[in-house]
């Protein structure tokens, strides 16, 4: 039997999980990297909420960024209803 999608129903439980994601490009960079990261995990991701940003500084210079993220995804529903 096919898993129905969580998102076709207008009733649905969501969870949220924090993540850390890292980049030495830019805050932006950070975001990507953790979004594309947390939805090979997770299904039916939603939405993330930027929590905390953080730089890494080496020598008087940035050398990393660092966000903490909330990340958003649907349950799925049991077929043992």
């Amino acid at each position: 039997m096919a898993a129905r999608d969580p998102a076709a129903s207008a009733e649905s439980v969501a969870r949220v999980t924090e993540i850390t994601a890292r980049s030495s490009k830019s805050f932006e960079d950070a975001i990507r990297v953790g979004v594309q990261r947390a939805t090979k995990t997770l299904r039916h991701v939603r939405g993330a909420w930027v929590k905390e940003q953080h730089v890494e500084i080496k020598d008087g210079e940035i050398v990393g960024y660092q966000v903490n993220m909330l990340i958003t995804f649907l349950l799925e529903d049991s077929d043992a209803d």
